[in-house]
């Protein structure tokens, strides 16, 4: 993964915001292999900055990105993983400078960028909805003296702005690199757009699925999940360095890792024509020693044939961890911390083998209601409602733990079951097929779709939230950290702390005094979620149950007539 820098509508001489932006964009350089450099010559009023982590075309993607001309620059965090169909079908009149898949953005500006404003932001969501891949960019246009920044649909690749007293706007991938200079901080808008043009953010994603009306009556066929599936890894597989998968032992991770080695041995980039690079694809697991996470990922990797790793920690060394967790998370939310930490362990090891890109099982929850509250859904209107809600705020939580954690160490993660072809097939079946309860299990059609590729004691295994799965004493353990630390005192004295989000729970303070420590700014609190939640809910989906509401701890284990400690 990358990380993207800019600052942009400067009312004074570019040249003097240059060192600045060095500076703070060196905040997001974490294990990169490749220095990015300062973009400054364009523009009087533009300087942009790019670290890379190269995962294709190692040897001519550097960035910023340029037309042949010169005069348009685009920065990129992410991966475009239909660019060589875009290129063959869309682009006629541009010449490509680099086989980066993300220069497909590029040429698909310049090649359309002459329509008078109103013809070119229609052709410009047009061109948005057409990109398959996570992405958060930055196209500076000198000529124009324009710029466009977008961000994926879901948000899978984080993106923030914020502006300064002058009215500059900051745009970078982490929050840790605006907080000095704005007062103002957001998280930019999954599925939106920003064209200086126009000046105001705009949404381009919009899919007909939002609606429950346009999905209540539809087909659902667990055929039509396995194949759409299957299309989404193999498009994630693309890469020119070697990569592997997580396996947490859930039923996610589990149907990803089979995929993945299922099109290991051949080389997906030129259509499996060739031999693989790293035909022998390693999984990962992480956890406390006998962890239930550990066990199941053993009985997938033997199944499967994935060289597999187990990665132990402790209680002590997740621990003295969080610091750096929040810092690199660069949030709060408790179950956000709770299930980055053996995550961010985890990718230490991840990288310190060679690793540089994984596949992950994050979304499969959010699409087809796999955590423990959805058993109470009164119906399918709020049951899709609710999962549409989940998808929409994504960004905010396993979409961040995910990018970040790994990030940190520089590994890049990919996330097949939030690719948007899939999401359209998923999204658009009937809510009913995935509704569970009544003695269905959570997620019933995608394990019924994927039938024999796992071992069945996986394949049915009941949902474990990642902070529970790697092992219940680990929740436990912090528990009983802070309730040594903090003081009851302390805890009624918060709201003078943090009047804004103020935390309800003594693992809640100490999150929040952490980062603090590293983002003082009430500005950047802000950026970070606040509210109640059981086992991962939105506060909506609270009155589903009276008790949920009378519950404090967000873990799974909390739905306590659903979730079985033997599962």
């Amino acid at each position: 993964m990358c990380s993207i820098f800019g600052i942009l509508d400067i009312k004074g001489n570019s040249q003097d915001y240059r060192q600045l932006a060095i500076e703070q964009s060196q905040k997001q350089r974490h294990q990169w292999d490749l220095i990015g450099s300062g973009m400054c010559g364009l523009s009087d009023s533009a300087v942009l900055v790019h670290e890379r982590l190269a995962i294709v075309d190692i040897e001519t993607g550097e960035q910023p990105l340029v037309n042949q001309q010169q005069d348009i620059a685009l920065l990129v965090n992410g991966e475009i993983y239909n660019h060589k169909q875009l290129e063959a079908s869309e682009i006629t009149q541009y010449a490509f400078q680099t086989k980066s898949d993300c220069e497909i953005i590029l040429a698909m500006y310049d090649q359309d960028h002459q329509q008078d404003v109103e013809v070119h932001s229609c052709l410009l969501e047009k061109r948005l909805n057409q990109l398959e891949g996570m992405f958060a960019f930055i196209l500076f246009d000198q000529k124009q003296k324009r710029y466009l920044i977008a961000r994926d649909p879901i948000g899978i690749i984080p993106l923030y702005y914020g502006y300064d007293e002058l009215g500059q706007i900051y745009v970078a991938s982490e929050l840790k690199s605006i907080p000095d200079s704005c007062q103002e901080i957001k998280t930019f808008p999954p599925g939106h757009y920003l064209d200086s043009r126009i000046g105001e953010i705009k949404p381009y994603y919009q899919p007909a699925w939002l609606d429950f009306d346009q999905v209540k009556h539809n087909p659902a066929s667990a055929a039509t999940v396995q194949q759409a599936l299957m299309d989404s890894v193999k498009k994630h597989m693309m890469s020119d360095v070697p990569y592997g998968v997580l396996l947490s032992g859930g039923l996610d991770s589990s149907v990803i890792s089979a995929i993945a080695q299922l099109n290991a041995k051949k080389r997906i980039e030129d259509d499996q024509q060739s031999p693989a690079w790293w035909p022998q694809l390693h999984s990962f697991a992480v956890g406390l020693k006998g962890s239930p996470d550990l066990i199941a990922a053993r009985k997938v990797a033997d199944m499967i044939g994935t060289i597999h790793h187990e990665i132990l920690f402790t209680v002590q060394q997740g621990l003295d961890a969080l610091a750096d967790v929040v810092y690199h998370l660069e949030t709060y939310d408790v179950t956000t911390v709770r299930a980055s930490t053996p995550m961010f362990l985890m990718a230490r090891k991840i990288k310190s083998m060679g690793i540089k890109m994984v596949l992950s099982g994050e979304g499969a929850d959010e699409i087809f209601g796999g955590y423990l509250y959805f058993h109470k859904a009164p119906d399918d209107k709020e049951f899709h409602a609710e999962t549409v809600r989940k998808l929409q705020r994504l960004h905010q939580f396993d979409c961040l733990r995910a990018n970040k954690a790994m990030a940190a160490w520089g590994v890049e993660t990919r996330v097949p079951f939030l690719d948007r072809a899939f999401l359209d097939t998923a999204m658009n079946l009937a809510p009913s097929a995935k509704m569970c309860g009544n003695g269905k299990i959570e997620k019933h059609i995608l394990r019924e779709a994927f039938e024999g590729y796992l071992p069945k004691e996986v394949l049915w295994r009941q949902k474990e939230q990642f902070s529970d799965g790697v092992g219940y004493s680990w929740i436990d353990s912090i528990k009983e950290f802070v309730e040594s630390s903090i003081s009851d005192q302390e805890l009624a004295n918060a709201d003078q702390e943090f009047p804004i989000n103020t935390p309800d729970t003594k693992e809640g303070l100490l999150y929040r005094r952490l980062f603090q420590a590293k983002f003082p700014s009430d500005a950047a609190a802000l950026t970070v979620p606040s509210g109640k939640s059981i086992a991962c809910s939105t506060k909506e989906a609270l009155a589903w149950d009276e008790s949920f509401t009378q519950n404090a701890d967000p873990s799974g284990r909390a739905v306590t007539a659903v979730h079985s400690m033997a599962s």
